[in-house]
This record gives structure tokens, sequence and C-alpha cells, in this order.
């Protein structure tokens, strides 16, 4: 596809979910335009925005006119519309189911659980629960983290940015333990250049919203 047809535009709010979207777009080289939301101030509610995203979240994207959103979908998404950055394996590829299966395990079993976890909430019965219990879910993790440097052994992909930021804030709110193979894992990803130029925009962006 040609570069001018690749342009994207993201809407994003630092300090959320979307963080991690960012750091993508820095690994892709994309050519993005930045939409920026004070969730504090709850822009992501107003009537421009809800246009967009009836859901009221970040994050999203707008490419070719398509809106994306959902993390699993957006990560794959990107990942896949600049492919000669590498972080994407293929159809074809051997990686591509388990590259799917964990950019997705982390909305339908990572997230739910957490939040239940977080409110101090009984997981649903196991014929209803989309993720089972709490702990089946880190031993899965856990397990898979063992394979490699990466999620997926030793390929660095998109479900590393990914799951990198997201065990980070996690362990920082005391939602998963800091492992010694958790913590090795997040900060081989966020130490990325891509990460460190990401956070530099976010600070960036906090410090200029608190004039």
């Amino acid at each position: 596809m040609p570069a001018a047809h690749r342009h994207v535009t993201f809407f994003h709010s630092p300090q959320s979910r979307s963080a991690g979207v960012l750091i993508l777009l820095e690994e892709l080289g994309a050519d993005y335009e930045l939409h920026v939301l004070n969730l504090k101030k709850g822009e992501q509610r107003r009537a421009d925005y809800l246009a967009v995203n009836p859901m009221g979240k970040v994050p999203a994207i707008v490419h070719d006119g398509a809106l994306v959103t959902e993390q699993g979908a957006v990560y794959a998404y990107l990942a896949d519309l600049y492919p000669e950055a590498g972080i994407t394996p293929a159809i074809g590829d051997p990686l591509r189911g388990p590259y799917l299966r964990w950019l997705f395990f982390y909305g339908s079993s990572f997230e739910p659980a957490l939040v239940d976890r977080s409110m101090k909430r009984e997981p649903a019965p196991p014929s209803t629960a989309p993720y089972g219990d709490y702990d089946t879910v880190m031993k899965t993790l856990q397990g898979q983290l063992g394979d490699g440097p990466y999620l997926l052994g030793e390929r660095f992909t998109a479900v590393d940015v990914l799951w990198g930021t997201a065990l980070r804030w996690t362990t920082m709110f005391k939602l998963v333990p800091e492992t010694p193979a958790i913590t090795a894992y997040s900060e081989r990803v966020t130490s990325r250049p891509a990460a460190q130029r990401a956070a530099k925009i976010d600070a960036e962006l906090l410090a200029a919203r608190q004039k």
C-alpha cells in the first residue's frame, strides 16, 4: 500500500490503555496524527468523540475512513498495515496462530480476570466466565513467558508491546505478582527505543496539560 494511504488518525490519552498503541506506532515508524483526549475532564464522552467511537474509549484509530477499536484489533490492524517493520507474523507463518491467540487472550481472559480481582469479586461460574479463574490465567501467561525473551520465543512482535506495557502497569498496581520473569519481560519491552520515545511524547503532553 502506498505510504500516502497508510496515514492513521490515533485517539489517545496519556496514562491510559492507549499508551501501548503509541509505543506500537513508534515501533512501526507509522505515519500517524495524534488526537489527545483528557479523560479526567471527560472529553471521551463529548459528542464529537462519541461520533467517532460510541463507546467513549481509547485507543481508537481511523484509517482510510475505517474505525478500529478494541486493543487486540487495533494492534493487529496496525502491525498488518506496516508489515515491513517485521513485528507481525504473516499468514502462513507458524507464529501467526500463537500471535493472534495472545493478542486476544489479553482482552478475553486477562483483563476480565484482573477487573474481578481488583474489585474483589468472585468470577462467574465456570460455565459462563470468559476466563475461568485468575490463577489459571496467570499460570498460562507465566508458562508462556518461560519460552523465551519474548512471548513468542526469540522473536519480538506487536503482541509484546501489548503485554509488556500491560504487565508494567498491572504490577505497579499489585494486580499481577512481580515475579522475576514478569519483571524482566516488562523491562525488556519498555526499555526499547520506541517505548522511550513514546514515554517522552506522553510526558510532554502531560506537562502541557498541567500548564
